[in-house]
C-alpha cells in the first residue's frame, strides 16, 4: 500500500474549484494512467486512473480525501514557426508531429531536425519556452495516447508500415 494519497478520478476544467495545490506537467507528462506525481509545494500523490488519459490543463485530480490538485501545462522548449502556415503545417503533419496551431504561428516541441527542415522551407523559426498545447488530432487522440488507435500509411515510394490492428486507416504521403 502506498504512503501517498491516491487519485482515481479527474474532474474537467470548470467543474471544480478550490484546488489546494497544482502539478505542472509537460506534453508527454499529461498522458498518464498510473504515476506518482509531485505538486508545486513538494507533496507526492499517486494517480491511478482506469485508462490512459490525455490532460490539456485546467482539470483537477481528486484525492481520496476530497482535495483537488489542479493540472497546469508546464513550460517546455518549443519552436515558434512563422511563414506560409498552411504549407508548413502540411509538412509538420506529414511527419506526424504534434503541432499547436495559432492564427499567426505554429508551435512544435524543440527538434533540431525539424527546425532545419522548416528553415529550408523558408519558415522563420525561433526557440521559445512556453506551455505546449497541440491539436488533439482527428483519430480519437482526445482520451488515449500514442498509436494505440493503430494505423498504417504509405509513403509513395513503395513501402508502408502499420501501427496496430485495433483501428485501421490508410493515407498516402505523396
Amino acid at each position: 500500500m502506498s504512503d501517498y494519497p491516491t487519485s482515481e478520478k479527474i474532474v474537467p476544467k470548470g467543474a471544480w474549484f478550490g484546488a489546494t495545490d497544482y502539478v505542472a506537467l509537460d506534453y508527454e507528462g499529461r498522458f498518464l494512467r498510473r504515476k506518482r506525481l509531485v505538486t508545486a509545494s513538494g507533496a507526492g500523490f499517486l494517480v491511478d486512473l482506469p485508462e490512459v488519459t490525455n490532460l490539456i490543463g485546467g482539470e483537477a485530480f481528486v484525492l481520496a480525501d476530497g482535495r483537488f490538485i489542479e493540472v497546469r501545462p508546464a513550460l517546455e522548449p518549443v519552436l515558434v514557426i512563422r511563414g506560409d502556415l498552411a504549407r508548413l503545417a502540411w509538412h509538420i503533419g506529414n511527419r506526424h508531429t504534434p503541432c499547436q496551431i495559432g492564427t499567426d504561428r505554429l508551435v512544435i516541441r524543440a527538434d533540431h531536425v525539424l527546425e532545419g527542415m522548416l528553415k529550408g522551407l523558408g519558415a522563420q523559426v525561433s526557440p521559445g519556452v512556453e506551455p505546449f498545447q497541440p491539436e488533439g488530432g482527428a483519430y480519437g487522440m482526445g482520451r488515449t495516447m500514442g498509436h494505440e488507435h493503430g494505423h498504417s500509411h504509405h509513403h509513395g515510394d513503395g513501402h508502408s508500415h502499420s501501427h496496430g490492428a485495433a483501428h485501421r486507416h490508410d493515407h498516402d504521403h505523396a
